[in-house]
């Protein structure tokens, strides 16, 4: 097997990534249950880009005609799960702020 540029780069950056994943775990920077689901991302990356063919046999068994076609779907759905968590997490932050500039304000008030 003959392995293309693109395929060699794009396992040195998911190794790269995993890595990452690594020490952001060691330092404690993101919990161990998201670096589990990354590092699934980025080994299932290195495993699609080494053996692409078996994009195509997830497909058919879901009923969709292309691997390729299944991966964007995917990741399409990934990235709205990503971006309704972060605007939870900016609207509960932003809750929080409000509570903590009232409490300051009420101190202050009662200087």
């Amino acid at each position: 097997m003959t392995l293309s540029a693109i395929q060699v780069l794009i396992v040195i950056f998911a190794v790269f990534a995993v890595s990452r994943v690594y020490i952001k775990v060691k330092a404690r920077d993101i919990p161990k249950t998201w670096a589990i689901v990354w590092a699934f991302v980025w080994i299932g990356t290195a495993i699609v880009a080494l053996l692409p063919q078996t994009t195509d046999l997830m497909a058919v068994r879901v009923g969709i005609g292309r691997g390729a076609d299944l991966l964007v779907y995917i990741s399409i759905m990934a990235l709205f799960f990503i971006a309704f968590r972060l605007v939870v997490k900016a609207e509960s932050t932003q809750q929080e702020i409000t509570k903590l500039v009232r409490a300051v304000a009420l101190k202050d008030l009662e200087k």
